[in-house]
């Protein structure tokens, strides 16, 4: 079985309100739920608003640190789940059901390397 990394992104700005944010949390607990069950799921987390990020960089022989998002975007990395799956085409079910239970955010995909 190979890892695929399923990555929510999700717009910047405050996240909606519970009127919206809790069927998709609901949703996204079925669904973990359904892939421990399908002994796929990994782990799984959501991620801090990015401007609690700090970046670590290495410039002229020195790290340097500074605080916020690694790039200015539109959006960001929101959350992650980690699966087990046989190839892409089984992955991207999962990734097809993530983005019904997200209401239609952006998953993206992706195998792990060495796998």
């Amino acid at each position: 079985m190979k890892h695929y990394l399923l990555s929510m992104y999700q717009p910047d700005g405050d996240p909606p309100g519970p009127e919206i944010l809790d069927p998709i949390m609901r949703d996204l607990g079925a669904l973990e739920q359904e892939m421990k069950d399908a002994g796929v799921w990994v782990f799984s987390r959501g991620l801090q608003p990015p401007d609690q990020a700090t970046v670590v960089r290495l410039r002229d022989g020195e790290t340097l640190t500074t605080d916020g998002p690694y790039t200015e975007g539109k959006e960001h990395l929101g959350g992650f789940t980690v699966i087990r799956a046989p190839d892409m085409d089984a992955a991207l079910v999962w990734g097809h059901k993530m983005a019904r239970a997200v209401a239609l955010l952006p998953i993206e995909v992706r195998e792990f390397q060495g796998d």
